[in-house]
């Protein structure tokens, strides 16, 4: 019959998860955050190109529903409603993701600060993580802008118009270049495969000040609006948290949602239609606050030494 009934995780592992859970839980209690649920199905989900969602169909429903990517768009309903900082442990569900740092179906811890901005907010991570492994020195963080990142570890310029050079480096390098990749794509190449390894090998990685192209639901640099106000928490050459100076303005929130569209359009994507309720919300008025989402499997990889996600679940999709 096989083994594949047992669980992927140790004993020993699973109950360090569920002790380091308790330790987010207190962190954020000792902080007095709300801790949240929302649905886990829903009737809308993310528009990002390069996020698949899972979709099921309900009885009696004449549209789909989503399994979540994220529990973003809820929570923002919440603070537009009132609620203050929260904070959700939560399970989402991505398709097509699967490896050794990625399983469909997942636990994110996420949580949202009004009045406080988002460096500040990357800081905050960086102390989570220094509870959470139980390591005083990971609340100290390197904070690096894209761009500085960028020239530093691929040696070239981040701005578009070094097209050329990424191709080049990318070339040297022997990465494979899809077919017809837009020059975002290109760049985020760059970036994932000769930038993300050598991040947070002596102390966490914060790179942040995003290219605006990359700003998902971050609002622009006031000084730069070619740069977003995004940031991510990178450690042992790992991302683990993506965070944002939220985004409030519903207009710009639509017109985003569209650009998603026509791009999904044109990729031959699945539609995704806009979240009317998250732009009611944010025409109601989200509070100025900064947000952020940390994959806390990988947080479990760090504290073990594993190298597969799959060791630190319970049951993986493999098992599942």
């Amino acid at each position: 019959m096989g083994e594949d009934w047992r669980p992927g995780g140790s004993d020993k592992i699973l109950r360090l998860r569920a002790a380091m859970l308790a330790r987010a839980r207190a962190f954020f209690a000792d902080r007095a955050l709300l801790e949240v649920e929302t649905p886990v199905i829903g009737a809308n989900t993310a528009s990002d190109l390069h996020i698949d969602s899972l979709v099921t169909r309900l009885a009696g429903r004449e549209t789909d529903f989503y399994l979540q990517t994220s529990p973003e768009y809820h929570m923002k309903r919440l603070l537009a409603d009132g609620s203050g900082d929260i904070f959700q442990v939560c399970r989402v569900f991505r398709d097509g993701e699967a490896g050794r740092r990625h399983n469909p179906e997942f636990t994110l811890i996420e949580w949202y600060r009004l009045a406080m901005t988002y460096l500040d907010l990357a800081g905050e991570v960086c102390e989570l993580l220094a509870v959470l492994l139980d390591e005083p020195g990971l609340a100290k963080a390197e904070f690096l802008e894209y761009a500085e990142a960028f020239e530093r570890y691929a040696g070239i310029d981040a701005d578009d118009q070094a097209k050329q050079q990424w191709l080049a480096v990318l070339d040297e390098q022997g990465v494979a270049i899809p077919g017809q990749a837009s020059g975002a794509a290109l760049q985020d190449l760059v970036f994932s495969t000769l930038v993300v390894p050598r991040l947070g090998h002596d102390q966490p990685t914060v790179i942040h000040r995003y290219p605006a192209a990359q700003a998902a639901l971050a609002r622009l640099c006031p000084d730069d609006p070619g740069k977003a106000e995004r940031f991510e928490v990178f450690c042992q050459g790992m991302e683990l948290a993506n965070g944002f100076q939220e985004l409030a303005d519903p207009v710009e929130q639509r017109r985003r949602f569209t650009r998603d569209a026509e791009l999904r359009r044109r990729a031959g994507r699945p539609a995704i239609a806009t979240d009317r309720r998250l732009i009611a919300a944010l025409a109601h008025g989200l509070p100025a606050c900064s947000g952020v989402a940390l994959g806390f499997d990988r947080v479990v990889m760090l504290a073990t030494g594993s190298g597969d996600i799959a060791e630190v679940m319970a049951f993986n999709i493999a098992r599942a």
